[in-house]
């Protein structure tokens, strides 16, 4: 992705693995072949591939640089971390963390690591293993999770049903650390950024807004997988835990952003673009390159 800018604010992308040949009636359980052909029309080169007919995605990270901090926004999968022998996120050995240096971006350098919700691809860089010991993998940064998000996946994980164990490698390391702020779904982040509620997916999950005087823009995670949803906001991920909840916050998403100068920035999309409702069918546009 081409590094936007929004008056003082740029936002690039660090991708960690394709997922494009995930079938997307895979993970959207509710779409039907026929619904997914009708919505081919719009669905162009960036977002659907012409040779295989595969419908694009990603599991990236989002890097925010605003006059007060640099951010990164979820985490992806990380390395060398028990996942059941599910793959591609179990015990990976991929090059994220060199991507990111290639990018321009140290470590150290990262002020702040928000995640959208504590999934297992929005966590994993939280950490890196150093020797037998999970250590906060950005020295300097403080963490920001939602605290209505972080309480059901302590009490899942306290239960024995958290998803891989993941919150014991990739979240409360970072708690123990002291280096974890547990915050309101609304949190102010600075005067660019807010975190806003989007939950169903996850029963705490959140957005992220951009604000600027050149533009807005919205990180999304996984209110929305594929863009198709756009256009099909009753279809649920296989993964979202509250399906009423889910289709209510999808479907207000859209028609709120519809034909709205804002940027859509998804977990999980190929590439950014807005929300557009030509003839009052929602769909999702690509930016231009």
């Amino acid at each position: 992705m081409t590094p936007l800018k929004f008056a003082d604010v740029t936002v690039g992308k660090v991708i960690e693995l394709d997922r494009s040949a995930t079938p997307v009636g895979f993970m959207l359980p509710d779409a039907t072949p026929e619904r997914i052909a009708a919505q081919r029309e719009w669905l162009g080169p960036e977002l659907l591939d012409p040779a295989t007919g595969n419908h694009r995605a990603t599991i990236h990270s989002y890097i925010v640089r605003t006059p007060w901090h640099t951010i990164v926004i979820d985490t992806c999968v990380g390395n060398d971390k028990p996942r059941n022998g599910v793959q591609p996120w179990h015990m990976r050995s991929g090059p994220f963390m060199a991507d990111l240096s290639a990018s321009g971006l140290k470590p150290e350098d990262v002020d702040l690591v928000l995640c959208t919700h504590l999934h297992v691809d929005h966590v994993g860089w939280n950490t890196r293993l150093v020797g037998a010991r999970w250590v906060p993998t950005f020295p300097r940064a403080k963490y920001i999770f939602a605290r209505d998000e972080f309480e059901f996946w302590k009490k899942e994980s306290e239960a024995g049903r958290a998803e891989y164990g993941l919150i014991d490698d990739s979240v409360l390391p970072i708690v123990r650390a002291g280096v974890a702020e547990l915050v309101p779904s609304d949190y102010v982040i600075d005067d660019r950024l807010q975190l806003e509620p989007s939950p169903g997916h996850t029963p705490g999950h959140v957005n992220v807004r951009l604000r600027t005087k050149a533009g807005e823009a919205v990180f999304t995670g996984d209110m929305m997988h594929r863009p198709i949803q756009v256009a099909e906001t009753d279809w649920n991920s296989r993964f979202c835990s509250d399906g009423p909840l889910a289709r209510k916050t999808r479907r207000a998403f859209v028609e709120k952003h519809a034909d709205a100068d804002v940027t859509v920035l998804a977990a999980h999309f190929p590439v950014p673009g807005r929300i557009v409702a030509p003839g009052g069918k929602a769909r999702f546009l690509p930016l231009a390159p």
